[in-house]
């Protein structure tokens, strides 16, 4: 689009700009333009047109709406049309634009309201437009490329704001209930398997589960254990949706209160089930039985969701 075109008319700020795309919902030409005057045609009314589930229409003075300071110039407004199937009392709030082709750019030259204001149609008020929409003098010019063989094309764009009660509300719940489980293994010392999986655990509604690997993940040195947090449910959430959760996993001191604890903040996903730390502690101090994190050889592995994001659907 070109650069915009600000003007004051009457204290209503005007945006004047130019662009290729055609008009979204109504084209509306005129051949014979010149015969409009002959024939003393004050106003002239387009059909209706649909958008934004009301009836719409243009209303063309092509000689200016002169109540309303429009001499010399080509007067265009938007009217809503159909209302007496409307519920008393109603209101339909629109952003619209209005719009002109130009011949020799092969441009729209598009009139709207400053910064996309809103207007309310009311009953009282059932059209809003701009009586200097186009001074008479540079449409009438052929020069100017509004008017080609005596014909020429004005469009409409209507976008009716109304809300349809869908939405949603994000937040971010700290210390959800039962947001904590705990985990014992025994025989820690004699598990062979590669990883262990704890039961499921439900907190925030989604279905969680510890994944431990002994001896570290696969092609690690060995010398740490590895303890993830895994979203069980992932695949239900959405594919552009995250959920967000700060969680601590951390294994108990069986004696004292040294427990070895370490904190996460991730996004879990469709392709993201799982997150935690491949070098959680090392086995050298976990068995350490000063520390007392393995006593007669029991490993109690214990997780905390912190914090974790929720949305829900309204109404």
């Amino acid at each position: 689009m070109s650069t915009q075109k600000i003007s004051d008319i009457d204290g209503v700020l005007v945006s004047r700009s130019m662009r290729h795309v055609r008009p979204a919902h109504y084209i509306f030409k005129i051949k014979s333009f010149s015969l409009l005057s002959e024939f003393d045609v004050e106003k002239w009314e387009s059909n209706d047109f649909d958008s934004g589930g009301y009836k719409w229409g243009l209303s063309l003075y092509p000689n200016g709406d002169e109540e309303r300071n429009g001499n010399g110039h080509i007067s265009l407004y938007l009217v809503i049309r159909d209302t007496n199937s409307l519920p008393p009392g109603w209101e339909v709030y629109v952003q619209f634009k209005l719009f002109a082709f130009n011949h020799i750019q092969d441009k729209y030259l598009t009139v709207q309201d400053v910064e996309g204001k809103t207007r309310c149609f009311r009953a009282m008020k059932t059209k809003w437009g701009f009586p200097q929409f186009l001074s008479l003098d540079s449409f009438q010019n052929t020069q100017s490329g509004y008017l080609l063989d005596d014909s020429c094309e004005f469009g409409a764009e209507v976008f009716v704001i109304k809300y349809d009660g869908k939405g949603e509300c994000l937040s971010i719940v700290k210390e959800p209930s039962d947001n904590t489980f705990t985990w014992k293994i025994d025989k820690f010392s004699t598990i062979t398997d590669i990883n262990l999986r704890s039961e499921e655990f439900i907190v925030g509604g989604h279905k969680w589960q510890l994944l431990l690997y002994p001896r570290g993940p696969p092609k690690s040195n060995g010398e740490n254990i590895c303890l993830l947090l895994v979203a069980v449910d992932h695949a239900k959430l959405l594919p552009h949706r995250k959920l967000y959760v700060k969680f601590k996993l951390w294994v108990r001191a069986q004696v004292g209160h040294a427990h070895h604890e370490e904190e996460a903040c991730f996004g879990f996903s469709t392709s993201s089930r799982e997150w935690g730390f491949s070098d959680f502690m090392e086995l050298s101090h976990l068995k350490d039985p000063s520390e007392g994190f393995l006593v007669k050889d029991t490993l109690v592995v214990e997780a905390e969701i912190m914090a974790m994001s929720v949305l829900r659907k309204f109404p």
